[in-house]
């Protein structure tokens, strides 16, 4: 996730004049305040303010006070850099997602979505960002990504929990047809869920673009998202952070760079940055059908540049141009947590890249592995192994890496165990 976009200035002054004086610089307020993620309060943290000196052989290993639960009982850890700067630039998040229902108002203003107060449907999140330029874009990350998802999510609540996603949300049919078009198309319910996470990133990277250049600054930061609903983890990725699923026989990648991998989103991509090549003749979006004149004003099933799964728009005037693609690809790695036959050991690992500059997937395995089978009963194993990670990229412990490598960049991870939640998880 990025917020680069750049500024021209022009000096004013008359024609053949002397150049005006420069102008003593500001100083650059950050948009928001310096803070470490919220479930490390009562950890020995001192929040809102640097983190102490440090040589880069005593960096101490932070994780959750023994009295703080996070979601599935996942354990975290975190070290910061070796003074590459003042601040650790990494920021994680992590929570329970309760997701509301969305109905449609009364008939003369269908427009309008109505969020019922109850609970429609709820799952789970977990998130890591690394900052670039400063922790100021992680940190508004962290705290604005989680409510995108909500809102994203919401509008497309009824879609959700259809067995095939239908062509308008309102269940309004213009074409009888409408049911096999969605099939053709291999659009899913998890197609939908795809679709809102890119579209919360999208919508995520808007708001940090807003506030940093309201405050003068320039930044960005990566982003690792594992969201669990209806009995499925999806995990998405925009840029070099990793996550990994270990299995007692399999080390399976759950993430890769944030590319646009498809002809179709590259073409997309062309037409939403000139749109003078469009000749107002076509349409940038993709939609499962043409769409016809008693489309307007329906919700309906689109995918944009930005996204391999798909959500639901209202229908104007100018989506009834000529399609200009057609086409599918996927950036967002998908678990059924029921068919993995998961066992007590199964872990998936998250982490900023200062822990994979140093260990391989396999090692991390490895350790995983040789961790895990001696500690079944100490309830704070897995922010124990999120630790020992972290020491084995310090050369702590007599364990350096294969590699004798040492990472002195801020290292973030999350380990997140699934054996209990692949148990009668399918409204979670």
């Amino acid at each position: 996730m990025s917020a680069g976009w750049f500024r021209r200035r022009f000096l004013p002054g008359v024609a053949g004049g002397p150049l005006p004086a420069p102008r003593s610089p500001r100083p650059r307020a950050s948009p928001v305040p310096y803070r470490r993620p919220r479930f490390l309060r009562g950890s020995g943290s001192c929040p809102g303010t640097p983190d102490a000196p440090r040589r880069p052989d005593a960096r101490p290993v932070r994780c959750p006070a023994r009295g703080r639960t996070l979601p599935w009982n996942a354990g975290y850890a975190e070290i910061i850099n070796a003074e590459k700067s003042e601040f650790n630039e990494d920021q994680a998040a992590c929570g329970k997602l309760c997701i509301r229902r969305c109905e449609f108002g009364p008939e003369e203003d269908q427009e309008w979505l109505t969020l019922c107060p109850e609970e429609f449907l709820t799952g789970h999140y977990w998130a890591l960002f690394d900052g670039h330029g400063g922790p100021a874009a992680a940190i508004l990350a962290a705290n604005t990504l989680h409510s995108c998802l909500r809102r994203q999510l919401e509008a497309i609540g009824e879609g959700m929990v259809a067995t095939q996603p239908p062509m308008h949300l309102s269940g309004h049919c213009v074409c009888p047809s409408d049911p096999q078009f969605v099939e053709e198309k291999g659009i899913r319910t998890e197609d939908l869920v795809i679709g809102a996470l890119e579209s919360a990133f999208q919508e995520c990277d808007e708001v940090i673009g807003r506030e940093l250049e309201a405050a003068g600054q320039v930044g960005g930061c990566t982003a690792l998202v594992a969201v669990s609903l209806k009995g499925k983890l999806y995990v998405a990725n925009a840029g070099d952070s990793r996550a990994i699923l270990v299995r007692r026989d399999e080390v399976r990648p759950l993430s890769s760079e944030f590319t646009p991998e498809s002809e179709r989103q590259r073409i997309q991509q062309l037409a939403f940055v000139y749109p003078e090549l469009l000749a107002d003749e076509f349409t940038r979006l993709e939609f499962p059908r043409r769409l016809k004149g008693d489309d307007l004003g329906q919700k309906v099933l689109f995918r944009d540049h930005y996204m391999s799964g798909w959500s639901y728009k209202c229908v104007e005037k100018s989506d009834l141009k000529y399609p200009l693609i057609h086409g599918q690809g996927r950036q967002v790695t998908v678990l059924d947590l029921d068919q993995l036959e998961l066992q007590e050991e199964d872990v998936v690992v998250m982490a900023t890249d200062g822990l994979w500059d140093v260990l391989s997937n396999e090692q991390v395995a490895r350790l995983v592995r040789s961790f895990l089978p001696g500690n079944q009963e100490d309830p704070h194993r897995f922010s124990e192994l999120a630790q020992m990670l972290i020491h084995s990229t310090q050369g702590k412990d007599g364990n350096p890496t294969e590699e004798g490598q040492v990472s002195y960049d801020d290292v973030s991870v999350f380990v997140i165990p699934l054996y209990s939640q692949s148990q009668g998880s399918s409204g979670h």
